[in-house]
């Protein structure tokens, strides 16, 4: 006797965004320069994956302008946002625009990473691992070096903007 086994029609890329829009992410933004000048994106994709070692994980899109940066760096520096940082997500998250312009405030680090002043936190990877995944790329990374601020509100994103906890 067969069994056939029928598969529920995939969920359609709208319903999905809506769904996730109701599940509220820390905001995040990172940057890195594999050669070409300091490139950045803000997600909301940042996971912890494991703590011996230290690793993490986010999502870019395979269509954005950082991919390219992001798949051929070594290196690169991930900047957990405040609640004061609003104007800076949304600077990340802007194509076509200098995002390191001004008003950005930024540095090199000793290993030539850009790294964003005042953020609440930020960490140094090397990008151990990068996994197609649909339309995006998973980006594992080595957590290499840390630094915090004071502690203080997060940044969420939740329902298409940006709210302080």
């Amino acid at each position: 006797m067969t069994v056939i086994v029928s598969r529920p029609t995939p969920v359609d890329a709208a319903l999905f965004r809506q769904a996730f829009r109701r599940h509220a992410a820390g905001v995040a933004v990172v940057t890195t320069d594999a050669g070409r000048g300091a490139a950045g994106v803000t997600v909301t994709s940042l996971a912890s994956l494991s703590a011996e070692p230290p690793l993490l994980s986010f999502s870019v899109a395979a269509s954005g302008s950082v991919w390219p940066h992001l798949r051929d760096a070594d290196t690169a520096v991930i900047h957990l946002l405040g609640a004061e940082h609003t104007a800076l997500a949304q600077t990340f998250a802007t194509s076509g625009i200098d995002r390191f312009g001004a008003p950005t405030r930024w540095r090199r680090l000793p290993t030539g990473e850009p790294v964003l002043e005042d953020a609440a936190a930020w960490l140094r990877i090397s990008i151990e691992h990068r996994h197609p995944a649909g339309g995006s790329h998973l980006v594992i990374g080595r957590v290499e070096e840390a630094e915090l601020a004071e502690e203080g509100a997060p940044l969420l994103y939740h329902a298409g903007h940006y709210h302080a906890l």
